[in-house]
C-alpha cells in the first residue's frame, strides 16, 4: 500500500478472510504493513484479529463489522471476498440453499459495507467488492450465483456514483481461481485437471493495487483471471 490515505498501518477488514482469496489478501496486506482484521465462520491465520460471523445472517454481519471497527479504532479499507455457492439447476438446489447463496454474496456483501461506510468516511477509505465473471457472463446451472454476483456488479455500481469523491469504490471481477472453492462440488461442476485457473495470490495484488492508490484517484473496475480463462469473456 501507498503512503496515501492507505497506508502502513492501514486497517483492512477481509470478509472471508480464513481461506481462498480472503486469506491471500489478508497475507498481503500484512506483507504490506497494514492491519488485517477478518470476518468469517472459521479462524484466520495466527495472530489476525477476528470475529465469527454468518454472512447469511445480515443483521449479525453488521453487528460483527461495527464490532471489528471499534476494536480497530478504524477502518480503512474493506475488501468482500467471501463467496459460496452449490451449483445445480433451479428446481435441483434446495429453496434454502438457493436462498443462502444469494445472502451470503450479496446481501452479506451489503451489509458489511453499509455498517462499515461511517469508519470508511471518516477515513475517506476503499472499498473493494468481489464480484465474479459470472456476475457479467451467464452460464446454466448458476442461478443463484450470478443472481447474486450481477447483484455485486450494480450494487457497487450505484455505491461507486453514491460516494464519490468520499469513500473509494472499485468493483473486482475475478475468474476462476485455484482454491477450495470447488472443493465440495459434485464432479460435474469441479474445474477439470486441464483447467487454467488464477492463482489468487496474483488476485490479491490486483486488489492491493487498488487499494494503493493515492487519494482523488479510484481505480473503478478490475476484471482480472488467467489469460485462457474459459468464462471470461
Amino acid at each position: 500500500m501507498s503512503a496515501g490515505a492507505r497506508g502502513v498501518g492501514s486497517t483492512v477488514l477481509v470478509t472471508g478472510g480464513s481461506s481462498g482469496l480472503g486469506a491471500a489478501v489478508v497475507a498481503a496486506v500484512a506483507r504490506a504493513g497494514g492491519r488485517p482484521v477478518v470476518l468469517d465462520r472459521r479462524p484466520p491465520a495466527d495472530g489476525v484479529p477476528w470475529v465469527e460471523c454468518d454472512l447469511a445472517d445480515s443483521r449479525a454481519a453488521e453487528a460483527a463489522t461495527v464490532q471489528l471497527a471499534e476494536r480497530s479504532g478504524g477502518l480503512d479499507a474493506v475488501v468482500t471476498a467471501a463467496g459460496m455457492d452449490v451449483p445445480g439447476k433451479l428446481t435441483d438446489v434446495p429453496a434454502e440453499t438457493w436462498d443462502r447463496i444469494v445472502a451470503v454474496n450479496l446481501l452479506g456483501t451489503a451489509a458489511v459495507v453499509r455498517a462499515a461506510l461511517p469508519f470508511l468516511q471518516a477515513s475517506h477509505g476503499t472499498v473493494v467488492t468481489v464480484a465474479s465473471t459470472l456476475g457479467i457472463k451467464a452460464v446454466s446451472d448458476a442461478t443463484a450465483y450470478c443472481a447474486a454476483k450481477f447483484g455485486v456488479v450494480g450494487f457497487t455500481r450505484a455505491l461507486a456514483a453514491e460516494l464519490a469523491g468520499r469513500v473509494g469504490v472499485t468493483l473486482l471481477i475475478p475468474g476462476g481461481m485455484r482454491t477450495a472453492f470447488f472443493d465440495d462440488r459434485d464432479d460435474q461442476y469441479k474445474p477439470g485437471p486441464d483447467a487454467i485457473l488464477n492463482d489468487p495470490t496474483d488476485t490479491a495484488a490486483a486488489i492491493m493495487f487498488a487499494l494503493s492508490q493515492p487519494p482523488g484517484c479510484a481505480v473503478r473496475e478490475m476484471i482480472v483471471c488467467a489469460e485462457q480463462e474459459s468464462s471470461y469473456p
